[in-house]
């Protein structure tokens, strides 16, 4: 892992772009206050070519099945790039672009990039999956752990759903979708107009997390973070939903974090 440290800063936005880490931002802070949990598996890491859980570490390419390894066992988890370095392409005061050659594991070729770009209010995260050969199957998103607690009162979730996805007992979907139950969650969620979830540290700041895509996984089931997770994907996408990345067609997706001080 190379600890090559990128910060852009835009005003009194700060963010670590931490290439050697999985191409993860490694933090954002505004005025000093850090909102992400801090440690070399948190952040936000770019979760591609798959997106959660992939329902045995196996999805199906035309008649050929391949199975990936199963780092979270029973199941494989988050795609294979965010525990590889990625290669720092350009880098400006407020911008950073990375990308990621897919490889073993993964059994096709394709390339990934990555931009970060910052301003005073907000954060885009762009990324596209690329092929010049064969086609496959992929999915792509980003995993934020925001901190729940930045020294005042915890944050609350505010998002209005159109359904969740049932959950199984194995932590997939199981096809259905139900309407939505109150957390606390590990869920992923249908917002057909676009992702769009405000995290509220009340008296102290609003954060909006937007995308175009319309599939969200909340997971707020531990003590020290929430993540809310854009993808273009439920869990599972690859066997359910598969995106198709072909030579004529990439895969992209941004997702946006808005700011407000309270």
């Amino acid at each position: 892992m190379s600890d090559e440290h990128i910060t852009l800063t835009a005003g009194d936005a700060e963010v670590d772009v931490l290439p050697g880490n999985g191409g993860r931002v490694g933090g954002l802070r505004l005025g000093g206050v850090e909102l992400l949990r801090q440690g070399e598996r948190y952040g936000c890491f770019p979760m591609v070519p798959w997106c959660g859980r992939l329902r045995d570490g196996r999805f199906r390419d035309g008649a050929a099945v391949r199975q990936m390894p199963l780092n979270a066992p029973p199941h494989a988890i988050h795609g294979t790039a965010r525990n590889a370095p990625w290669r720092t392409a350009r880098t400006s005061t407020d911008e950073a672009v990375l990308t990621y050659d897919l490889t073993d594991p993964w059994p096709y070729p394709g390339r990934v990039t990555q931009q970060v770009a910052l301003t005073e209010e907000s954060l885009t995260l762009t990324m596209s999956v690329e092929t010049h050969g064969s086609s496959f199957p992929a999915q792509l998103g980003w995993h934020p752990w925001f901190l729940r607690n930045l020294g005042g009162e915890d944050v609350t979730l505010g998002f209005e759903p159109a359904w969740q996805e049932e959950r199984g007992e194995d932590h997939l979907p199981t096809g259905r979708r139900v309407d939505p139950r109150p957390g606390p969650w590990d869920d992923c969620f249908g917002m057909p107009g676009g992702v769009d979830v405000t995290l509220t540290w009340p008296g102290q700041l609003r954060l909006k997390v937007t995308s175009r895509e319309e599939w969200v996984v909340v997971y707020d089931e531990q003590a020290e973070a929430v993540c809310v997770e854009p993808q273009t994907g439920p869990p599972d996408g690859l066997n359910t939903h598969p995106r198709l990345v072909t030579p004529l067609e990439p895969l992209e997706a941004s997702t946006t974090w808005t700011w407000t001080r309270l």
